[in-house]
């Protein structure tokens, strides 16, 4: 049984975390800070894992993370993890970061998009946490940077097209809708429930979501060419799930039978990937609500031959707290599906 801890509990992706853990026959639930909740019940603060932990609550003492634990989850904002996951790692605790601060490789371009940087050293060390890019590097790293919701979803939905040859560099267009989850558990006044309820809007368009660049880093490396996405987020008025809608012209012609092929062999042995042929419904957000799935359909345009990808995920599962579980599996030598094997909360 590991021990492990979450700093940051209280926020969306600390009670997902939770909720995996509490039912994780390899994982104990041995630390967890809040600055809010210091000294308070797990159970108080958050309600629902009532009989659940008798866990108390503490501030964050990198010391007696490193006394208590084996591995540490961060759930802190950008720019606050890195410091804390410097002092962690050089205690020797393995960490796994569900902020940006280590997603990035550059420097310099992280301090375009977030701003300061002040653990760079680390960066050359931490690894990607896409288990479907990244397997056999996950397990031989102290530091795993989980990679944004958004992200995830479009990844995953260009892979097979960027490491065959398929993808356009410069025809690469991923339109993105999420719940109201992806924007955290802070309050903001266009987050409220009038605000969002029955409501449909787009935002950080037109290349400015902080997100653009980590897709064009990870989409770069899996082609081999620079690639350029617009990117364009939407908000829709359900607490989570993401669907992405991708487009891109090919390099040579395909048919749709020939792309479901290629997305079918390419995640042959992909756990958590399930892939539509032309003959299956779309994907839609309700199958894939609290699973760590990414259901993804090819298709290609007949009339234009442009190549039309749809991927799906729960954004708090495969788009944070499971995908860092998953990859925390695989640190520690564990099944990668463990604890993970959830069915869709549906309808």
């Amino acid at each position: 049984m590991t021990k492990v801890g979450i700093v940051g509990v209280t926020g969306y992706t600390g009670m997902e975390l939770v909720r995996i853990i509490l039912g994780h026959p390899e994982m104990d639930l041995v630390y967890a800070t809040s600055r809010k909740w210091d000294g308070q019940p797990l159970q108080d603060a958050l309600p629902v894992f009532e009989g659940r932990t008798d866990l108390k609550i503490s501030l964050l003492d990198p010391s007696e993370a490193a006394r208590k634990t084996e591995l540490v989850f961060l759930c802190l904002p950008h720019s606050e993890a890195m410091d804390t996951a410097a002092e962690l790692v050089g205690l020797g605790i393995r960490v796994v970061d569900l902020s940006a601060d280590f997603r990035i490789r550059d420097a310099a371009v992280y301090e375009k998009w977030y701003g300061p940087h002040s653990q760079p050293q680390l960066l050359p060390d931490a690894v990607y946490g896409l288990p479907e890019i990244n397997r056999d590097r996950i397990p031989e790293t102290s530091l795993v940077a989980v990679p944004g919701c958004y992200p995830t979803s479009v990844i995953l939905g260009f892979f097979p097209l960027a490491q065959s040859g398929l993808l356009n560099p410069a025809s690469v267009i991923a339109d993105s809708k999420s719940g109201v989850s992806g924007a955290g558990k802070e309050p903001r006044a266009g987050l409220h429930f009038p605000e969002v309820e029955g409501n449909f809007s787009a935002y950080n368009i037109a290349g400015v979501h902080r997100h653009t660049c980590e897709m064009e880093q990870e989409l770069t490396v899996l082609s081999g060419e620079a690639v350029r996405v617009t990117f364009s987020p939407h908000l829709i008025p359900v607490s989570r799930g993401i669907l992405s809608t991708l487009y891109a012209d090919p390099l040579k012609a395909v048919t749709a039978e020939e792309l479901v092929d290629l997305f079918r062999e390419r995640y042959s042995s992909e756990p958590f990937i399930r892939i539509r042929s032309c003959a299956d419904p779309l994907p839609s957000i309700k199958e894939v609500r609290g699973t760590n799935r990414c259901v993804i359909a090819p298709r290609v345009d007949r009339r234009t031959g442009r190549i039309v990808v749809i991927s799906c995920i729960d954004n708090l599962v495969k788009g944070a707290s499971g995908q860092a579980i998953q990859c925390s599996n695989l640190m520690l030598g564990l099944p990668e599906t463990l604890g993970l094997e959830h069915l869709p909360l549906h309808p």
